[in-house]
């Protein structure tokens, strides 16, 4: 079984543009840090439509364990830690199983 995670963040009033660059750029890194991760799309939100969350992240594993090394990743925990968990407000989640 594989696994789709799909996290949204809302960030905290008055973060820029940069500061989103920057969480966006740091995520970018992580395929090359982490082999395990099958698939990875990050980014702001586009602006289509009013009131979406800020900004998204989608990556794709081939197994549940896969996505275990990515969660627990220290790469990944850092990028957290330092970029995200400053700005962030909300943040919601899931994880999809696929074929």
């Amino acid at each position: 079984m594989g696994v789709r995670h799909v996290v949204v963040f809302r960030f905290a009033e008055g973060t820029g543009d940069d500061v989103l660059e920057t969480i966006a750029r740091e995520l970018r890194a992580l395929p090359v840090a982490i082999p395990q991760i099958a698939a990875y799309t990050v980014g702001a939100d586009a602006g289509l439509v009013e009131g979406n969350w800020h900004f998204g992240v989608v990556a794709d594993f081939a197994s549940v364990e896969d996505y275990h090394v990515y969660r627990d990743h220290p790469v990944h925990r850092s990028v957290i830690a330092q970029h995200i968990q400053p700005v962030v407000a909300e943040r919601a989640a899931v994880q999809i199983a696929t074929l």
